[in-house]
Formats: C-alpha cells, structure tokens, sequence
C-alpha cells in the first residue's frame, strides 16, 4: 500500500504523481511494436499472437506476481474468454468489440465464482484446485460439442469489419494492430492499478499476509477482486485470439498452455509488468525458430532455456538487465 513519506519536502499527492509518471524507457516495448508493423510485414500473423500471448501473461501478472496467489489453471479464464467469443460471433453477432466485453465479462465472472472458492486455501491445495477447475472447464467444453464443437473445435466464427471499416485481411494487418491497440489500454490499467494504494496492498498481502490483516486490510476481498480481474483479462486475451484466427479449440484450455504462460513470466520477470512483454516475446519467437529447426525435439530447447534463467537469471531476463546495469553503474 503506497505511504507517503512524512520526513520528505514533497507533498504526498506529488509522491503519488511521481509514482505514477511515465518512465522514457516504458516506452521501449511499444515503439518495438510499431516497429514491427513498418519493418517486419510479413511477421504480422505471428505478431498479432505474440501480442496476445503479452496480454495473457500480464493478466496471470497482477495474480502470481503481485498478489503471490500461485496457479496452473489461468488456461480455464482464456479458454472461457476464446469460446464465449466464437460462440457470440455464431450465434447474435460478429461485431468484434461487443464479442470482446461480453467475452471478458464471463470470464470475470468465472473467475470471481472460483475465486470466491479456491481463494479459501492456499500452498498446495490451491494449485491443485486451479488445476481441477481447468479440467473441468476443459472437460465441459469437450462434451457440449452440440455448442462448442467438442475435440473438431468451434467453425465457422466470422467476424465484421472493425467500426465497419477495418477488415481482419489475410496479411494479418488489422489484426496486429486490432490487438496492438487492446494491449495498450490493458497495460495503461494494469499500470495505474498496480501503481495505485489497491495494488500496493496485493504486494504487501504477498510480502507479509499476517501483518497486512493486523492492520485491518480486507485480505480475502482484495485477493479474490484481483483474482477477477485477472480472470477477465485472460478472457480478453482468449476472445482476441479468438476473433484474429476466426478458430476455437479445446487446446485454449489446455494445462500446456497454463504451463507456457507461467514459463513465459519466468523467462520474463514476475512481478515486474514489462516481464509479460520480454518473455512472451521470447517464447513465442524462440518456439517458432526452434519448431522449424528442429520440429521433434524443440521443446527440450525451450526447457534449456529456462533452466539457464532459472540458474544464472534470477528474476528472469529483466533481473539479468538490472544486474547488469548495476555492474557497469559501479564501474563507472
């Protein structure tokens, strides 16, 4: 929780301005991102789904990075999020932006249901739980074929033009900066929540539950409101993949893909928010060269990785940077 500093000049709104004011390096990821439409227009298709991959990681962020609330489930959110948008295209519109809220306000309630009562236990009975609700989710959808396609996965989802202007074209265009733009005004409230008094609260939930309820924080409230929101995000980041590829299947809902976004955060940095940009980004890029150099045995690559950032990385590729700019501080 942010607490103004009584010995300082600085008044505590200015404090909290300061917390808040936009650091030029922030701006690093995203003129990456414009960069990538100008220079890189034929990696559009795999950039609209690397910056999808960023928005998942971030929403498990706020939960396993700054709430300390540990998961292998965050898959059941994203599946529920890709499947309620396919559904919505076929069944009332293929408006993309109305498909976007009404998928994320599902999710949202998903997971403020399971939140409500998964978030009762904690260490090990917790990631068990966040797991079964994945599987059933999973297992759900595969046997509501009639709505969802089962194991054939959801057809025939088309989507309208953008404002009836911007079609999703075959370069993959309107998609990469469709998804480009959802990001940014994700991370904008992903920013200004973890900045804000809410969002120091989770960090000092993570650091020390039992002093931040001796001082009377609403710990359960707090936790299973962040665990809602996260659960919305992913459904966000589950619809938008959902509505660039035009395609569902049950694989949105797999533990494999809880298991990558966890190892995209670790390649990354937890608890960082720019940790969600690095390692999605690395992932995705590393997974595509490595499948095509090596299409059998990529995923030992992959795991090669990350033991090498688990081991000589501590707080992933943003802690290896930080260590490095300390070293050149002291030698300088």
């Amino acid at each position: 929780m942010f607490r103004p500093d009584p010995s300082s000049p600085i008044s505590p709104t200015e404090q909290l301005v300061r917390r808040h004011r936009l650091h030029p390096l922030e701006l690093l990821p995203w003129l990456a991102v414009i960069g990538t439409y100008f220079l890189l227009p034929g990696y559009l298709p795999l950039g609209s789904q690397v910056l999808i991959m960023i928005l998942f990681a971030l929403s498990l962020d706020l939960i396993l990075g700054y709430a300390g609330i540990i998961t292998l489930g965050h898959a059941a959110f994203f599946g529920v999020g890709a499947y309620t948008a396919g559904i919505y295209a076929i069944h009332v519109t293929g408006e993309p932006l109305s498909g976007l809220v009404v998928a994320t306000v599902a999710a949202g309630i998903i997971g403020l249901i399971s939140g409500l009562i998964i978030l009762r236990t904690h260490g090990l009975t917790l990631l068990m739980l966040t797991l079964a609700i994945v599987f059933l989710i999973q297992e759900t959808a595969n046997k509501a074929g009639f709505i969802t396609g089962g194991a054939d996965g959801l057809q025939g989802i088309s989507m309208q033009q953008i404002f009836g202007q911007f079609r999703f074209d075959m370069f993959g265009r309107t998609a990469y900066v469709y998804s480009a733009i959802v990001l940014f005004l994700v991370w904008l409230f992903a920013r200004l929540l973890v900045h804000s008094p809410f969002g120091r609260s989770l960090t000092g939930i993570r650091e020390n539950i039992t002093r931040m309820h001796a001082i009377g924080t609403p710990v359960r409230r707090r936790l299973v409101t962040i665990y809602a929101i996260s659960a919305a995000l992913a459904g966000l980041a589950g619809a938008l993949l959902t509505q660039t590829t035009q395609f569902v299947g049950l694989s949105v809902l797999s533990f494999e893909r809880s298991g990558e976004i966890v190892i995209m955060l670790v390649l990354g940095g937890i608890g960082r928010l720019y940790g969600a940009f690095i390692g999605a980004a690395v992932f995705m890029i590393a997974k595509d060269e490595l499948a095509k150099a090596d299409p059998v045995f990529w995923y030992f690559w992959i795991g090669m990785l990350l033991v090498l950032v688990v081991m000589f990385a501590r707080g992933g590729i943003l802690g290896l940077i930080d260590q490095a700019l300390s070293w050149v501080r002291r030698k300088s």
